[in-house]
């Protein structure tokens, strides 16, 4: 399938920096769009627009002529209610009400393990588990589901909320059965955008690895089919770090630190990400 126009939000951060080339790929027309200044370089088919997520005529514009949207705009860590409000709330709803003025078929939306992070470990949660978020940022992830399943259900725009666990290099016991390699990722952003009906769907952006603590049987209709397996890793890690605390709802709940942290600080600062893979849990 080749679309004739893809904007992708947050295009300048990490994940989505590494989206841009197989996304320009797959379409005609590809424009990116970040609140921060553009990449050095662009791709032969790619235009770069400097916009607020929260700028609702902003994003009509936008996304005029698109056929989908991959939206990975965001504060991608937890933080005050009053700082997330704009970006990751106000944010998602002009992304689907420009969607939904503009007539576009689908949003592919960068969701995350944290709208159920307060689940254990030990559930195996499948795509259907009830919203359990763990911080504002995970409700804000909850918001932006529910609206995606409301304009489907009421407008009949589709969407594909993709719940990221860690999609970074493994330096933590957690990312063991966690990881989300970045070939896996565009593997999965890539289904979101080919599968020919998808309704409403959420799938959980996790490798194939022996130790997954999520279950996608109920996404199998996306045809995503990870290849990566963290496992290679997991002797190392472990003579690392030894053993953990089975008391600390670091290390039994989903969420991970996420789930032991105050409301409005960080968790992004206590999984020992490296400098580079610190924009995106």
């Amino acid at each position: 399938m080749r679309l004739k126009k893809l904007v992708l939000t947050g295009a300048v951060g990490r994940l989505g920096s590494y989206l841009r080339e197989p996304l320009s790929e797959m379409c005609d027309e590809f424009v990116s769009t970040d609140i921060q200044d553009g990449p050095a370089t662009l791709h032969p088919n790619e235009t770069f627009v400097k916009a607020d997520l929260t700028d609702l005529d902003a994003m009509v514009d936008l996304l005029k002529g698109a056929e989908m949207v991959v939206h990975f705009g965001a504060i991608a860590d937890e933080a005050p209610m009053d700082v997330l409000w704009g970006p990751n709330f106000q944010g998602a709803y002009t992304i689907w009400e420009a969607a939904y003025r503009n007539k576009l078929r689908r949003v592919i939306y960068a969701s995350s393990i944290h709208a159920v992070g307060m689940h254990r470990k030990t559930d195996f949660i499948g795509i259907d588990a009830p919203h359990k978020p763990d911080t504002f940022y995970g409700l804000a992830k909850c918001f932006a589901e529910d609206l995606a399943s409301l304009y489907w259900d009421k407008r009949g725009l589709e969407a594909v909320c993709m719940r990221i666990l860690s999609c970074a290099e493994v330096t933590n016991t957690r990312a063991i059965g966690t990881w989300l390699s970045y070939d896996d990722l565009i593997h999965m952003v890539q289904r979101a955008i080919k599968t020919p009906i998808t309704g409403f769907s959420v799938v959980y952006g996790v490798s194939n690895n022996d130790r997954a603590p999520v279950d996608n049987s109920k996404a199998q209709h996306l045809g995503y089919r990870p290849k990566d397996n963290a496992e290679q890793f997991a002797e190392a890690i472990y003579a690392e770090h030894g053993p953990l605390d089975p008391h600390d709802p670091a290390n039994t709940h989903h969420g991970g630190p996420f789930a032991s942290v105050e409301l409005g600080h960080s968790g992004i600062a206590l999984l020992n990400l490296k400098a580079e893979d610190s924009g995106k849990d």
